[in-house]
């Protein structure tokens, strides 16, 4: 079993959503990023989502694309990334997705990036633009090293999508609260709600929901239907607007925290 599929057990069974914050790898350099990584466990991350660092994130908002910007001005590389996380996981269990968009993976070959990020003691891929028809040519590379693939699903995603996309899914579903990118305000509660429960039904997987998720008020709503939280374009401004931006991650993921609890 996954270290995923055991944290979604773990908090089942404690009867918790999980919190899956969403950071940029680089961002505001490379040097910071282990231990932006370790704050984010410390303030109670169940699950990370570590973003490549890509030049043209076309699913992110302005937030997140901006850190992207600044990551690759830093000199963030996918080589950077997988370092940050194996210093991390040398010192912490918590699950972390790789996420992102599909050239970096496709420049470095699927079945070297399976074994780098396994190497690196990473858990999940999470890949924004990979048809899941094509999906086959990575999993067939993270399943032998117990890797999770997640499925991301979307409002327009009818039950034929939603089946398709699950079919190649692990670990949980990622399902975009609104028909936008990152950042954008999220949809009717009811609505998404109503949505998760569909996914949940065919997946058979655990549903975590993004965008539009900024506040404590916000994560402790949606927990009220959804398996996990995330939270990215918040998190991102709280660590911009700080001169100490580990020490805002961990403050802000505290924060978070707190309201599933």
């Amino acid at each position: 079993m996954s270290r995923i599929s055991q944290c979604f057990g773990a908090l089942h069974a404690a009867s918790r959503t999980a919190l899956i914050p969403y950071v940029t790898a680089g961002d505001p350099s490379p040097a910071k990023t282990t231990d932006i990584l370790a704050a984010l466990a410390e303030g109670g991350a169940d699950i990370i989502e570590l973003g490549m660092p890509f030049s043209d994130p076309m699913a992110d908002g302005p937030t997140i694309q901006l850190a992207m910007e600044r990551a690759l001005a830093a000199g963030a590389t996918l080589d950077t990334t997988l370092r940050a996380l194996s210093d991390f996981r040398a010192n912490h269990d918590t699950p972390v997705v790789l996420f992102g968009y599909v050239n970096p993976l496709f420049q470095r070959g699927f079945e070297a990036i399976s074994d780098d990020l396994a190497s690196a003691g990473g858990d999940a891929v999470l890949v924004v633009d990979l048809p899941p028809e094509a999906a086959h040519e990575l999993t067939d590379h993270l399943r032998p090293r117990e890797l999770d693939f997640i499925g991301l699903f979307t409002p327009t995603s009818n039950d034929a999508r939603v089946a398709t996309i699950a079919a190649s899914a692990t670990g949980f579903a990622y399902y975009v609260s609104t028909a936008g990118t990152t950042g954008d305000a999220i949809a009717a509660l009811d609505q998404v709600s109503e949505r998760v429960e569909r996914v949940r039904s065919i997946s058979q997987l655990p549903v975590a929901v993004g965008f539009g998720i900024r506040t404590p008020d916000d994560v402790a709503r949606v927990a009220t239907f959804a398996d996990g939280v995330v939270v990215g374009t918040a998190l991102i401004e709280a660590m911009k607007q700080s001169s100490d931006p580990a020490t805002a991650a961990h403050d802000f993921v505290a924060s978070l925290s707190s309201a599933l609890r």
